[in-house]
């Protein structure tokens, strides 16, 4: 339910998905990159202690790579940041408790949408059609009906 693994596949999947698209060029050298920036990033316990999910950065360093994004760069450090606070926002409206099972939906969801707005790249998206098989294992219990995953319906 919780760990930076999380983060890893957040990135990992939306590499391949963009790579598997291939509107924008994604080698495998990039994916290896947005990865190795994520485990950087990803540091168990920080979304409590900085407000920082790990899974938040780890969609910053794939926009980074796929953008070329550095300190010195202008458009493309802007464009990274600006999906970085999207994505934060959205994972905020999810907590009370955490759960990176439903941060990594939310993120991939909420990056699809800056994919077509910064990428011009269209990738499908199910996200109402996911029903949740976690949620009696959350160590900290299940929001249950506040999460759009939460299957109302599943027997206890």
């Amino acid at each position: 339910m919780l760990g930076c693994e999380n983060a890893w596949i957040a990135a990992g999947a939306l590499m391949a998905a963009l790579k598997n698209n291939g509107s924008v060029k994604v080698t495998d050298e990039q994916i290896v990159e947005a990865l190795r920036r994520t485990k950087r990033q990803a540091v168990g316990g920080y979304c409590g202690l900085t407000g920082v999910c790990g899974i938040a950065p780890a969609i910053g360093a794939c926009f980074s790579v796929i953008l070329g994004a550095a300190c010195p760069k202008d458009q493309e450090t802007a464009v990274t940041m600006k999906v970085v606070a999207r994505i934060i926002n959205r994972i905020a409206d999810e907590t009370g408790p955490c759960c990176c099972k439903n941060f990594v939906r939310t993120a991939i969801d909420e990056s699809i949408k800056a994919a077509k707005e910064y990428l011009t790249v269209s990738l499908p998206s199910n996200s109402e059609a996911i029903i949740c098989t976690y949620s009696s294992r959350h160590p900290h219990g299940c929001r249950e009906a506040k999460c759009q995953y939460f299957n109302i319906n599943k027997k206890r």
